[in-house]
């Protein structure tokens, strides 16, 4: 039996309790040290260190010994050196990156060891680069599958999410980078962030939403925290008592600094009394407005003194790079790009093989490679963060790595890709012009289509690799619909019509509709924004050098339309206005804004989770609905025998620990990883639940025939829920039934214990 790796939920420790923490910030010892420095500061110092000095940078105090605090923009690579206060690159070599995969490919891969890997190889960068905070992870639930950042967090679930945010944010502090937790709370959409307010019940609230981030505070003593740019029961973010003080600070013991979303920030008075450390990336409420709210009686010097105090524990907390160390050499480094590729490997989603997978190279067989995204680079594009990259290896790229002389391959483009529109203004053009360009591009795609038609006729295998791109899923703005862009549904039909041997390939981040493809396909692959190394991944994963072992970290729906927001109508609600982070890059580079565009019939800024706790599998299981593909769903190239479920007792109580041990055997040919998932059903409950929820799980490696034994940890404690009536955690004593399978739609095993 070859290692074991499991996830036991009693890392939750206080997870379950409804109590302010007890623990204690390692931010908290160098309180006595920062009295001395309070003392020795002057009002104007200390309001300087409360606001932006450059566009990633707040200031310090250089006559202490100070240093300005750095910021590394994004969750899945350091963003490039730009212009102090604009957004022009410098146009420095050293300073590309690595591209890790983005966060649902992160989340695929059900690994909190990964996770921890990832953090610390993101660290190792931005510490080369000289930065003190990286302003990741986003671990924001992902709540409509239209979801523009869906390819930037990590599930639907809450207990996956909290697990890999826990090991992120230590991999990334142990390696000498503050987190910054974002986006804190309830950006689970892009159309009208900046404006929407936010309705949700307080039992979906911390159940759901709140999970994570309250995972990270508490587990692993996170020291940043973004506030995001909505409201939430008609309080923006960046001055939200209930969410900054009452739970962040007060419920969870947070002794860091919370930094708003760039543009975020509302008001002066309400948001330093709110919890509200550092404005970026300006200074209109931090600047002077507080040092006159100061001078007015407004503001205390003792809150002024609480949140220096907090910036101050985070800046003592990261010893600063100095100056002349910083930016020495290439900032992607192998020992980084090797992580890369172990999450990329890991990630990829076999979703359906007909036993065409993996690939045979017998006789040298020719590969029609066809689709724009076998070499579409996925490290930048749309609005918001990127990666300037050292490189990036692209699926037909990785294909060519691995085959070599092994099978000959021909590429057809097969479909344009769409491109990002900017934010810029529009040309007003004439209606003969536009039919025109319509025209031209229509002949262009019949063009590309007939083209990868002739190239799929007389090929052995078709590997059609489509998807979206970063273009399609982009900050500022959610998607109109899951389809697959640029007409593929209709040009991977074609190509059925004279080739049926098609292995589909999606690099999305985000859900797609199925409906074509799956049906076309005898083999359908999902593989991600999967970063520098995700060709490479690619192609051992399709020529069976590794067993593919990623799952879905959310369902994948039959169509849109079944997704319960999209079913309750609670979204949307009308078009997207204009962007706040849209619009605050457009100031800052002077660019010509689009004209506002008019309101709906219907007001888009008042966002009703009329679900409430209903999200992704738990609504499709709860209304016994049919989905195309259930969360935590995925293949591998063995199959794997479930038996022997046991519990360590047969009731528990408070307090207690359920032990769960099952035997795991892989009946395959192959080294395989199998995602061991349980669930729990509540059988007579007090009161109302999901079907199941997902409250353990464990990465296994077996070898051919390989078996051993899993052991999964499930605290009672974790089982709680939120009492509205009494605003605290409560038990519910029930039986409730242990689900154990591969995925929320494919429970092999069950034993019920009951809850006292």
């Amino acid at each position: 039996m070859k290692r074991i790796c499991v996830l036991a939920a009693l890392t939750l420790l206080l997870a379950g309790f409804g109590f302010p923490s007890s623990r204690t910030s390692a931010l908290l010892r160098y309180d006595r040290q920062i009295d001395a420095l309070l003392g020795r500061m002057t009002l104007e110092e200390k309001v300087n260190m409360l606001h932006a000095k450059h566009m990633f940078v707040s200031a310090g105090v250089e006559r202490l010994g100070i240093a300005d605090l750095k910021y590394a923009d994004g969750p899945f690579g350091v963003r490039e050196e730009m212009e102090p206060d604009s957004w022009t690159p410098l146009g420095w070599d050293n300073d590309t990156a690595t591209f890790f995969p983005t966060g649902s490919a992160l989340a695929a891969t059900w690994s909190p060891e990964l996770a921890y890997a990832y953090g610390a190889a993101l660290a190792r960068e931005a510490r080369l680069r000289g930065k003190d905070m990286i302003l990741a992870p986003a671990i924001n639930i992902q709540r409509i599958p239209t979801g523009g950042r869906t390819f930037e967090y990590l599930s639907e679930d809450p207990f996956l999410s909290a697990r890999l945010a826990v090991a992120y944010t230590r991999g990334a502090q142990e390696n000498g980078v503050a987190v910054c937790l974002k986006h804190f709370a309830l950006n689970n959409q892009e159309n009208n962030r900046g404006t929407v307010d936010v309705i949700v019940g307080d039992r979906a609230l911390r159940e759901i939403y709140l999970a994570p981030f309250r995972a990270a505070v508490e587990e692993a003593d996170a020291w940043g925290v973004m506030a995001a740019y909505n409201k939430v029961r008609g309080s923006w973010c960046a001055e939200n008592d209930l969410l900054l003080n009452q739970i962040l600070r007060d419920e969870w013991g947070f002794a860091g600094l919370v930094v708003s979303d760039w543009g975020g920030t509302h008001s002066t008075v309400a948001s330093i009394q709110s919890g509200l450390n550092v404005e970026m990336p300006g200074k209109q409420f931090f600047g002077k407005a507080l040092l006159d709210a100061v001078a007015r009686g407004e503001v205390s010097q003792e809150l002024v003194d609480r949140r220096v105090r907090e910036v101050l524990r985070v800046r003592l907390a990261v010893k600063p790079v100095p100056g002349h160390e910083a930016n020495r050499v290439v900032t992607s480094q192998p020992a980084q790009q090797r992580i890369a590729y172990d999450v990329a490997a890991r990630s990829i989603v076999l979703l359906k093989n007909d036993g065409v997978l993996p690939l045979r190279l017998k006789n040298r067989p020719l590969i029609a490679v066809v689709g724009a995204n076998a070499t579409q680079a996925m490290a930048a594009g749309g609005l918001g963060a990127g990666v300037k990259t050292l490189y990036e290896v692209t699926p037909l790229e990785g294909l060519r790595n691995r085959v070599g002389t092994g099978a000959r391959i021909v590429h057809a483009r097969g479909y344009e890709p769409v491109e990002y529109a900017g934010f810029g203004g529009f040309r007003k053009k004439a209606p003969a012009e536009l039919e025109k360009e319509a025209r031209a591009k229509e002949l262009r795609a019949e063009a590309l289509a007939l083209e990868a038609i002739e190239a799929a006729s007389g090929a052995d295998i078709v590997l059609f690799v489509g998807g979206n791109n970063r273009a399609v899923e982009t900050e500022g703005s959610d998607r109109r619909d899951i389809f697959l862009p640029s007409g593929q549904d209709r040009l991977i039909a074609r190509i059925a019509e004279v080739n049926p041997n098609i292995v589909t390939v999606l690099t999305s981040g985000g859900p797609n509709d199925l409906g074509v493809v799956n049906r076309v396909s005898k083999a359908l692959v999902l593989s991600w924004f999967n970063g520098s190394e995700g060709g490479n991944a690619l192609a051992d994963v399709l020529l069976g050098t590794i067993s593919p072992s990623g799952r879905l970290p959310f369902t994948l729906p039959v169509k849109l339309e079944d997704s319960p927001a999209y079913a309750l109508g609670t979204y949307p609600l009308g078009g997207p206005g204009t962007d706040v982070f849209a619009s605050l890059v457009a100031r800052a580079e002077a660019a010509p804004t689009a004209q506002e565009p008019s309101r709906p019939a219907r007001d888009p800024n008042r966002a009703h989770y009329s679900e409430e706790s209903l999200v992704g599998y738990r609504w499709f299981d709860t209304r016994k609905m049919p989905v195309m593909y259930p969360f935590g769903h995925g293949l591998t190239y063995a199959s794997f025998e479930y038996a022997g479920l046991a519990t360590d007792r047969r009731s528990y109580e408070a307090g207690d620990i359920i032990r769960v041990t099952l035997e795991l055997k892989n009946r395959g040919k192959m080294t395989a990883d199998e995602v061991v998932q349980l669930y729990v059903h509540r059988v007579d409950p007090s009161v109302e639940w999901p079907e199941k929820e997902l409250k353990a799980f464990a990465r296994t490696t077996l070898r051919a025939g390989g078996s051993g034994k899993v052991r999964m940890e499930v605290p009672v404690s974790s089982l709680r829920y939120w009492n509205e009536n009494t605003r605290s955690w409560d038990d519910d004593p029930c039986m409730i039934e242990l689900r154990v399978g591969p995925s929320a739609g494919d429970i092999r095993l069950k034993k019920s214990v009951v809850l006292r």
